[in-house]
């Protein structure tokens, strides 16, 4: 009987046990992962230079590789060509006809108005002696029909010289100013497609991998070089359900690793709404604490090229 009482509060001291759990420890284990940048571009081609290499360090604007680009650039100087060309039929078309041209005009109306000027002479002499009965009617008629001819001459050659002073219609002008765009569109992408075989870092970071040789062909599309910037590494580490609750984004984490030189400062960036983990048992308030969540965590940018992906680490909240 002296036993009874220790029996009965066994199960009591149990479950008050199990209820309260371990506190928290506010240090989880986990791992640096990097989200990895495929360099490619959307031209194919052969791959002529290679300009980095594994492990290198680049900066922003440094030139990865490029490939053979003999075809676009015989396409870019054509387009340049083309729209030379339409250029040029486009001033002409503005300016009106070339000062030579306007010369020979102005030298016909010269001739032109000589020509009129004696025939209008020739008429006034013959009207006076077809009066005196010198002439025939016949002559007269001649001498008259010579001078109205060679006075047309000299309005139509007048009228000439202004019209050879007007630029092209309007619509002749619209067309062209068309074809000005439609040529220097084609070079603008004569251009870009160039311009596409050449291919330069857009972020700073580590060239973790290159995927092609020199010599090699690379399809449109292919990734040559697989690129780390700093950015892009992150720490993913996972905390059980009881625990989750006191974390939130933007919260100052420190990461700890073997070989650092020192922590390193993060901030959580990503909580997971769901489980990522659940044991294959049937769920109980006794196993509770066997759920965890994953939390992601990106470090500073100045002191992320010290972790590596795949490297675990250890991360604490900071009081």
């Amino acid at each position: 009987m002296r036993h009874l009482p220790l029996l009965v509060l066994s199960p009591v001291l149990t479950l008050l046990l199990t209820a309260c759990g371990e506190p928290a420890s506010n240090a989880w284990q986990g791992y640096v992962e990097g989200e990895y940048v495929y360099v490619a571009t959307s031209q194919a081609g052969r791959l002529d230079q290679l300009s980095v290499q594994r492990g290198q360090q680049v900066r922003e604007g440094q030139p990865l590789f490029a490939l053979e680009a003999q075809n676009e650039a015989a396409a870019q100087r054509q387009a340049q060509q083309q729209l030379r060309a339409a250029l040029a039929q486009l001033a002409d078309m503005r300016s009106g006809k070339r000062p030579p041209e306007i010369s020979v005009t102005r030298a016909q109306l010269a001739a032109a108005q000589i020509t009129a000027h004696n025939a209008q002479t020739q008429l006034d002499r013959d009207e006076i002696q077809f009066a005196a009965g010198g002439v025939s009617r016949q002559q007269l008629d001649d001498s008259r029909t010579s001078a109205q001819s060679a006075a047309a001459q000299v309005t139509q050659l007048k009228n000439q010289l202004q019209v050879d002073a007007l630029p092209g219609r309007e619509q002749q002008i619209n067309a062209q100013a068309a074809q000005v765009a439609a040529a220097r569109a084609t070079l603008e992408q004569a251009s870009w497609k160039l311009d596409q075989k050449t291919v330069d870092a857009t972020r700073s970071g580590l060239v973790f991998d290159t995927l092609y040789q020199p010599g090699e062909w690379v399809a449109a599309g292919n990734p040559v070089v697989r690129m780390l910037p700093p950015e892009n590494i992150k720490v993913r580490f996972f905390v059980p359900e009881a625990e989750v609750g006191h974390l939130k984004t933007g919260q100052a984490v420190t990461i700890h690793c073997d070989g650092c030189e020192a922590d390193i400062a993060a901030r959580i960036t990503f909580i997971s709404s769901e489980v990522e983990y659940t044991p294959p048992v049937i769920y109980s308030n006794e196993n509770r604490n066997k759920l965890v969540f994953l939390i992601e965590a990106h470090p500073n940018a100045k002191k992320a090229p010290a972790l590596h992906p795949g490297q675990p680490v250890e991360v604490r909240l900071n009081d």
